[in-house]
């Protein structure tokens, strides 16, 4: 006869693959008994219907899953404990996302009652709602944090564990053409201002509209030719108060965000002509920054003026990439500048092929006749 104990129930191992018959079967390790090692095996025509029974019987044999706490309370202690170690812009998306999505459904729910059939429910309604599968995966991630923090504090069951995430859609960033480019960037050069020559900076060194904005002139070395990217800024929401938003300036997204870029030759003189104080920042040429939703309107205007394609601002940073691909720089190097904590990223998100490149790349191939 084997016995569990609760330490042995939270490290149960789980392997869920598909058979030769097209079913899909899980096991889950039990313990010993005389030596040899034991299973429980599940069966299901689909993976997410294997891991939801693999999860009831969890629960079943969880000796701890009887406690009197719903998941608002739950969340509300975990995002007061995560408050300490989080920047207030990320707790403000933290709340936003709980308060539009996932408080309305499971707030009032006893944590311990959520199975995995009620969130894989939320994921169909919200797919349904029209929400993307990435965005719904942010989402459950958030979620994963609560429960998480709800099992280590107070020992419960964690239906997250062998949740099957919705499948993230590739989505392809609407970029300008290379004679598109060509345009824009002509009539940026025939109208220098602060803006433009913000929008110029950002196309020559992949910079993300909230670290433009954030930029100062103290972060700029025109004679070294660097730029230091130490800060971003965006507006979040404030809970209480009078005002709805406020504009906050903080560190980068992440420790690789901060970095410092060497400054293309070619947009020197051009940032010459409007250096100020070191205080002042680059867009607004004063101590007052302008924010990113401000940039990306204006961005807008010049390209409708332009008769160009309407791009997010955020498709300069991906054209910059492709650029940098063709012109041959390293993975790494790219990686860097851009602020990436991998080259994965870079490659991933940020490299993209036209049809024309790829013909060109195949012709190269010669084949002996």
């Amino acid at each position: 006869m084997y016995i569990l104990y609760l330490e042995d129930i939270t490290k149960m191992i789980k392997n869920v693959y598909k058979r030769q018959d097209g079913r899909f079967e899980g096991r889950i390790t039990l313990g010993y008994q005389d030596g040899k090692r034991k299973y429980k095996a599940f069966f299901g025509a689909e993976e997410s219907v294997v891991a939801e029974k693999m999860t009831e019987f969890r629960r079943e044999i969880n000796p701890l899953s009887n406690v009197s706490l719903t998941f608002g309370a739950a969340f509300d202690e975990w995002f007061e404990s995560n408050s300490i170690r989080t920047k207030e812009s990320t707790q403000a998306n933290y709340r936003l996302k709980a308060q539009k999505h996932i408080l309305p459904v499971f707030a009032d729910e006893n944590i311990t009652a959520i199975t995995q059939k009620f969130i894989y429910q939320f994921i169909k309604d919200k797919q349904a709602s029209g929400l993307s599968n990435r965005y719904i995966t942010d989402i459950l991630v958030l979620m994963k944090s609560v429960f998480k923090y709800a099992s280590r504090t107070y020992r419960i069951f964690n239906p997250m564990d062998g949740l099957v995430m919705p499948k993230k859609e590739k989505t392809e960033v609407l970029l300008l053409t290379p004679e598109q480019e060509k345009e824009l960037m002509r009539i940026l050069m025939a109208n220098p201002t602060l803006t433009n020559a913000g929008i110029i900076l950002a196309r020559m060194t992949g910079l993300r509209i909230g670290e433009l904005c954030a930029l100062q002139w103290k972060d700029i070395d025109l004679e070294k030719r660097i730029l230091t990217v130490s800060k971003t800024i965006q507006r979040i929401q404030v809970k209480g108060g009078n005002k709805k938003t406020k504009l906050v300036i903080t560190e980068p997204k992440s420790e690789t965000s901060k970095r410092t870029i060497p400054i293309p030759e070619c947009i020197i003189d051009l940032l010459r002509q409007f250096q100020g104080e070191a205080e002042q920042y680059l867009l607004s040429g004063t101590e007052k920054p302008v924010e990113p939703r401000t940039i990306q309107y204006r961005f807008a205007a010049i390209l409708k003026n332009g008769n160009l394609p309407s791009v997010h601002f955020h498709a300069l940073r991906h054209m910059f990439a492709t650029s940098c691909v063709k012109l041959g720089f390293d993975i790494k190097t790219l990686s860097e500048i851009l602020g990436h904590s991998g080259v994965e990223i870079t490659l991933n998100r940020y490299v993209h092929s036209s049809f024309e490149q790829k013909t060109e790349y195949m012709d190269r191939l010669k084949v002996a006749i």
